[in-house]
């Protein structure tokens, strides 16, 4: 969660994502917060009990939104439209961006580009009250899982390219226990609630199964 950084910089790359306090999703925040601070991922990504799904795969959305805003923010530095001519994550991987709203057709672009354009649009999302409401009462739309999947999977590039071509530089200011510990908490949810395709998550596999097997 967020407060794994609170003894680090400030710097994000887009503003953060605020839960507004004294909602009902603040509290929810707060119980994450808790459960992580027992040190089980496993069990701290579990569907609270009599908890909206919904609401609670929200939460954790806008929560990993701000870690990765955060993470990225340390080495912008680093990803250049030199050094990182193409949105990769190793030689295998390469993205081209749409959001089928402005850019309807897949463009080529650089990393910074890339996920300045993927993070301006999830926080388009995050803040549209229509599919992500904040007030008590206010029902999910229909298609809110299939949104939170977009924005789940597109989120994972961004761990997926910082690991590939950054992660020297991550090594260097000492961030990667915080980058590890983000990125075992975000698959830990992914997997829990089956929220991202397998073949998506292929540029990081390895990494992937050597996370699992550490908690067996």
């Amino acid at each position: 969660m967020s407060f794994l950084f609170s003894s680090r910089s400030s710097k994000t790359f887009k503003p953060k994502k605020n839960i507004p306090e004294g909602s009902h999703q603040y509290e929810l925040l707060k119980h994450a917060e808790a459960t992580l601070g027992s040190g089980n991922l496993r069990q701290a990504v579990m569907l609270p009990e009599g908890e909206d799904l919904n609401e609670w795969i929200a939460v954790n959305t806008v929560d990993f939104f701000n870690q990765i805003n955060m993470l990225y923010g340390t080495i912008t530095e680093f990803c250049t439209e030199t050094s990182c001519a193409v949105m990769s994550a190793g030689p295998r991987y390469e993205y081209h961006w749409a959001d089928g709203t402005n850019i309807k057709k897949p463009i080529k672009c650089s990393a910074p580009k890339y996920i300045d354009y993927l993070m301006t649009w999830v926080q388009d999302q995050l803040d549209d009250e229509t599919l992500f409401p904040s007030k008590i009462g206010v029902p999910f739309p229909k298609n809110f899982l299939s949104v939170a999947k977009t924005i789940l999977k597109r989120l994972f590039r961004v761990y997926a390219h910082i690991y590939h071509q950054h992660f020297d530089s991550v090594m260097q200011l000492q961030e990667e226990a915080h980058l590890n510990t983000s990125f075992k908490h975000f698959i830990y949810f992914i997997q829990e609630f089956n929220l991202i395709d397998r073949r998506e998550l292929a540029p990081l596999q390895d990494l992937i199964e050597k996370l699992g097997s550490k908690d067996r």
